[in-house]
């Protein structure tokens, strides 16, 4: 077993970073250390605390002008996007600025000589195991308000995003924040699996593949600590009749491509109404020529590598596989089996697709879209529904009653009208199916990383 983990640039396939695996008794020394943490920073308020994830935030931020390029090489995001900044800060600040509301007790009716209330508490340790294609983003879902709520955590990176769970721990350092309370941790899967079945994790939030998930299930089993999972998807939108074209292929073209389509929100399917099929096609190809494919270091670059070569051929497989089946493609004249495996891959666009066809039912994970025809809503919600995954859907439309009458239908965690590809920290992340269980931000995130305790006091 290996243990040094290299990070292998997108960009020129040369190990960019290379960091050595904790061993056991770094692990072991690692948890106990947070255990003791835990018991300072139980004797923090709540708005003492606002001030310690405020500064550590600021400290994450200022450091951007670093981590955009680091992004770029170890996972292949163009440096005109500047990284995740923004959505860190929205979705940290929001949670800090409701966290003295989620957490305080909740108190109970007025009852004649009883005292009563629900207090919630801190799990205790929680585990993130975080994924490389939004590094941060979805790290910071769970690390602030799982510190805010009084935990402390454990961060797990992967592997080829190592270097970001080292800028969590430098900025909150920086931030002051009790020494242990939040480690970061290099683990191989072994022992990241033995870590979750040993009794020390309260909770566990995994973000990545379905089998991913059931191994985190499998791991947990016995030890009752509480999972959060957001697994795979393979989300749809459908373009009604009365939709402002324009405006839905703008955002469409954005959905679909945006992080070389790396996205556990992207747009991966696409049903419009046979009314505005053509135009709608016509329109979103010819926007989606304006995403060109180039090295993420350049400033111009719109569409940069996948993260590996193995997850564009997976891709690759999928739109080959369609075009045998009869699909057209719309953007490259070339799509060569034998070419060299390269994790750079231009978006594609593929019509004449259906649900015998890979691309429109499992997950891509990359730069391709089918779009196919509808006759109405009927046959649009079935075919939303046709897929294992339920993380978000898109309706376009100008009707939004009409547009929550159809995603009161579909099985799905969110339910978007004229937006995609969009995480509202206000409202609960969540999916159904195969896409995972559990929920982060929002109050409901709160009650997730606590424990309710009651108390029923009488008096005599």
């Amino acid at each position: 077993m290996t243990d040094r983990v290299q990070i292998v640039s997108p960009i020129d396939g040369r190990v960019y970073a290379e960091r050595k695996v904790a061993t056991g008794a770094e692990i072991d020394a690692a948890v106990a250390k947070t255990r003791r943490a835990r018991e300072v920073w139980a004797e923090v308020t709540v708005k003492e605390r606002v001030k310690f994830l405020e500064h550590f935030l600021d400290a994450l931020l200022k450091k951007n002008d670093e981590i955009v390029p680091e992004l770029a090489w170890q996972m292949g995001r163009p440096v005109r996007y500047q990284g995740e900044k923004r959505g860190v800060e929205e979705r940290s600040r929001y949670m800090i600025g409701i966290a003295e509301e989620s957490l305080k007790p909740s108190m109970r009716p007025d009852k004649p000589g009883f005292e009563r209330w629900i207090a919630r508490e801190p799990l205790g340790t929680v585990m993130v195991i975080a994924p490389w294609n939004y590094p941060y983003l979805t790290a910071i879902n769970t690390i602030v308000p799982a510190l805010m709520a009084g935990n402390a955590v454990v961060l797990k990176h992967a592997s080829q995003t190592l270097l970001v769970g080292e800028r969590f721990a430098e900025a909150f350092q920086a931030a002051g924040m009790p020494d242990g309370l939040f480690q970061n941790l290099v683990l191989n899967h072994a022992d990241t699996e033995k870590l979750i079945g040993s009794g020390k994790i309260d909770h566990v939030n995994f973000t990545g593949s379905v089998e991913g998930g059931r191994r985190i299930e499998r791991a947990a089993a016995g030890t009752f600590a509480t999972l959060g999972l957001e697994l795979g998807g393979k989300d749809p939108a459908y373009v009604r009749e009365d939709a402002n074209l324009s405006h839905a292929v703008e955002n469409l073209v954005d959905g679909s491509f945006f992080n070389s389509g790396q996205s556990c929100c992207g747009v991966e399917r696409i049903y419009v109404h046979a009314s505005v099929y053509d135009r709608f096609v016509k329109d979103f190809v010819e926007n989606a020529r304006g995403w060109t494919l180039g090295n993420p270091l350049d400033a111009d670059t719109m569409v940069g590598p996948m993260a590996t070569p193995r997850f564009a051929d997976l891709v690759r497989g999928q739109t080959l596989e369609a075009l045998r089946k009869g699909a057209k493609a719309h953007l490259n004249t070339k799509h060569d089996l034998d070419e060299e495996s390269s994790p750079y891959l231009a978006p594609e666009v593929l019509t004449n697709v259906n649900h015998q066809m890979a691309v429109m039912r499992e997950e891509s994970f990359g730069p391709v879209v089918g779009i196919m025809k509808v006759r109405d809503d009927a046959e649009a919600i079935e075919l939303m529904n046709d897929s294992p995954y339920g993380l978000t859907a898109s309706i376009w439309t100008e009707d939004l009653e009409a547009a929550a009458k159809i995603g009161s239908k579909v099985e799905t965690g969110t339910v978007f009208a004229n937006r995609c590809d969009y995480l509202d920290p206000a409202l609960v992340w969540t999916g159904v199916k195969e896409t995972g269980k559990g929920g982060a931000l929002s109050e409901i995130g709160y009650a997730n990383l606590t424990q309710p305790k009651s108390y029923h006091l009488r008096k005599v």
